[in-house]
């Protein structure tokens, strides 16, 4: 009987208009002023910011015209070297003297550039078409280094040119130094082959690094430069390394896609 009382008197008052009405909390109004902000903060952000996304590719440093490996034309003998590592070398200019059963024959360069390696040294004994040295196809001893960066093939054509690079240089210590600043200068049209890299970069083992995903498209990194730093090239940090850059150092390059807003990531 008592349950059933309180539930007739329910019924007599169901909308309780004689309480006074209860408006939310202080720290509830906060809460929700907030919550409002950032959702705002976010639309706004959404239509009018923009994201930007990036692309690690590897590659090394190297010259515009790249590097060509030097093969011995006759079999023999190594009797002399007429060229050290670095040396220039015009074309046609003896390297080697390599001793016959006709005589005396000169190995002689393809093409004007310096000396990066000798495979081969007085004494030993070379075959036609073997390997004797690596020379970089260079005409001036001062000229500007670029980077050669390898990405996929479906990854190639999202590279713009003009695209902002930024080169971690493997004998550089990052933490002190920062990163090499580059822009993309040129992206390869059609993927290579380890044989077409190697041609190019001079050097089997490189052309097969590159090429072990697949067959991927060249991207040519024009370095910044700069009259402050000892290397030449303009840094992240104020002074860069205390040396020269080396060719065929290896770098892993950071490509800056183009800007794409976060709406365009959500609408059809």
């Amino acid at each position: 009987m008592q349950f059933r009382q309180k539930a007739l008197s329910k019924l007599q008052s169901p909308e309780e208009l004689d309480l006074p009405v209860r408006y939310a909390r202080p720290q509830g109004r906060l809460v929700l002023a907030v919550t409002a902000l950032v959702m705002a903060a976010a639309a706004y952000w959404a239509l009018t910011g923009t994201v930007s996304s990036q692309l690690t590719a590897p590659g090394v440093l190297t010259h515009a015209k790249g590097s060509y490996v030097l093969q011995s034309p006759v079999a023999g003998q190594v009797t002399a070297v007429m060229a050290d590592e670095g040396r220039m070398l015009r074309e046609g200019a003896p390297l080697l003297r390599v001793r016959t059963e006709r005589g005396d024959r000169a190995v002689r360069a393809v093409a004007a550039g310096r000396v990066n390696s000798l495979t081969a040294k007085i004494g030993s004994v070379v075959t036609t078409g073997a390997d004797v040295a690596t020379v970089e196809r260079i005409d001036d001893p001062g000229a500007p280094l670029v980077a050669m960066l390898y990405v996929s093939g479906d990854s190639g054509s999202t590279v713009p040119v003009g695209a902002a690079v930024d080169l971690k240089v493997q004998s550089v210590p990052q933490q002190r130094f920062g990163v090499l600043r580059g822009r993309v200068k040129a992206v390869g049209r059609a993927p290579q082959t380890e044989a077409q890299l190697t041609g190019f970069l001079g050097d089997r083992r490189l052309g097969e690094q590159f090429s072990a995903q697949g067959q991927p498209v060249a991207i040519l990194v024009q370095l910044e430069r700069s009259a402050r730093t000892k290397s030449g090239y303009a840094w992240s940090s104020a002074e860069g390394p205390p040396f020269a850059l080396d060719s065929t150092t290896p770098v892993s390059g950071a490509i800056r896609l183009a800007s794409q807003r976060p709406v365009d990531w959500l609408l059809p």
